[in-house]
């Protein structure tokens, strides 16, 4: 007799590893159990039949989320940050380790830190440590501990309790790291450059944008990777905006250098003309640049130069960004998009002639494997049951006041956007859409290995 399934899925659609198809997916236990064709009879105790104008996606993977709980939670916290997840179809994310008070740079710190999320998390949750000056000797710890990989900056952070690594200090951290396979991902933008060109200040754009010059970031990757070259370490991109470093990381990894590289929605959707004066809600570090920068990063990301796009959700108070006054350079850099992530690229691939499955490929499958999530990011027999009803057709205009994280400030309030997640289900539970099962935490904390 064969036995019954917790829960199938029957979508006229469907992104599987493959591309695009129909199916049916049983679940049984949290883990997908079956993909088989739509007709097939797999009994179960729940059937969700998708709508001709739905599709099923793997819930998505946002590997570069500031949740800043605890100590900053009025920034945001676990419970908003995963809340808001799950509205834009986000099933894991991973923990930045600063922000928080205190940052994740030892083993004490991370056990805080999961204390703190282990009953708010309405997603699963994994943790970045980090990699600061006088506390390298902990980066093993942490590792054994099962954090995912190290952050390190190589110019101030913007919060002094989490400082930047010399030339010296990183080479020495890439060369422990390697020692057992571990990833250092990197805020690659050189200090150097930044304080040879113009003083960020006023309400210009354009002013801000001069302040944090392509060369910074390009001199700051060719030093990170011709380190990870040196020591045969696994290096990391976040948040790439320049496009000029697209060759560099391409011959790069010609050369054997393990390289990956991460971008974000907001460069890939907005553009540094169309940002009007004091709108530093659009202020983020590295920043949006130029209309033609933006489409370089659209063909490397096509290409597999850019691996993956993950959010850099960096939320504030909204006093932190200055709207009095508009100045570009004291606002908090950082831009709210957790929730809206999987619409705003939709909005945008789509108009370039890209599939959903690029989409899935780029948001699901890529950072789950950048960061280990061997059983996240698709639809396959014995991945865990994380999946998303998602309305390619369907659209609606961002409102902040109806956005679940902490603080109603983004970028994209008032901007229309393609896609509407109508449903997140959470190993086989769904947590988010009209139909939610449960308005208790789901989310799991999330140990390196063992996902």
């Amino acid at each position: 007799m064969v036995q019954a399934f917790d829960v199938v899925f029957r979508a006229q659609r469907l992104i599987g590893p493959n591309g695009e198809t129909s199916g049916s997916v049983g679940v049984r236990d949290g883990r997908i159990a079956a993909v088989e064709p739509l007709d097939s009879e797999l009994p179960a105790g729940r059937v969700v039949e998708l709508a001709a104008d739905e599709v099923l996606l793997p819930g998505l993977v946002d590997t570069h989320v500031h949740v800043n709980d605890p100590g900053r939670t009025e920034w945001e916290g676990f419970d908003t940050a995963t809340r808001a997840a799950a509205a834009g179809g986000v099933t894991t994310i991973v923990d930045m380790p600063l922000n928080s008070l205190p940052p994740t740079v030892d083993v004490d710190a991370l056990e805080v830190k999961r204390k703190t999320a282990r009953e708010k998390a309405f997603v699963d949750v994994g943790f970045w440590g980090g990699a600061i000056p006088g506390k390298l000797d902990e980066l093993r710890g942490l590792h054994q501990a099962g954090v995912f990989g190290f952050k390190c900056f190589l110019l101030h952070s913007g919060v002094d309790e989490f400082p930047p690594l010399d030339s010296t200090e990183l080479e020495s951290a890439l060369r422990e790291l390697a020692g057992f396979d571990a990833m250092m991902i990197v805020h690659a933008e050189d200090s150097e450059a930044i304080e040879q060109a113009p003083t960020p200040h006023g309400e210009h754009y354009g002013d801000f944008l001069a302040s944090r010059p392509k060369g910074a970031e390009n001199v700051a990757i060719a030093q990170v990777i011709e380190l990870a070259r040196r020591t045969g370490a696994r290096v990391h991109i976040l948040h790439l905006a320049s496009s000029d470093a697209l060759p560099l990381i391409a011959s790069a990894r010609e050369d054997g250098v393990q390289v990956t590289v991460e971008t974000c929605p907001h460069y890939l959707s907005f553009t540094a003309e169309e940002i009007p004066d004091g709108a530093t809600q659009f202020k983020c570090c590295p920043p949006i640049r130029e209309a033609a920068n933006r489409e370089l990063l659209w063909k490397a990301l096509a290409e597999g130069t850019i691996d993956c796009v993950v959010s850099d959700h960096s939320p504030c108070t909204p006093e932190l960004k200055q709207f009095d006054t508009g100045d570009f350079g004291v606002a908090w850099g950082g831009v709210s998009s957790l929730q809206l992530g999987l619409s705003a690229i939709w909005t945008q691939a789509r108009q370039r002639g890209y599939s959903l499955s690029d989409v899935v490929t780029w948001m699901a499958r890529k950072p789950a494997e950048v960061a280990g999530l061997r059983s996240k990011g698709s639809i396959a027999v014995g991945n865990d049951a994380d999946l998303c009803v998602f309305a390619p057709d369907d659209a609606f205009v961002v409102d902040v006041a109806e956005l679940q994280h902490r603080n109603p400030v983004s970028a994209y309030h008032g901007r229309p956007l393609a896609g509407v997640v109508r449903g997140t289900w959470l190993r086989g539970t769904q947590i988010a859409g009209d139909d939610a099962e449960s308005a208790a935490p789901q989310g799991k904390l999330l140990v390196r290995g063992e996902v």
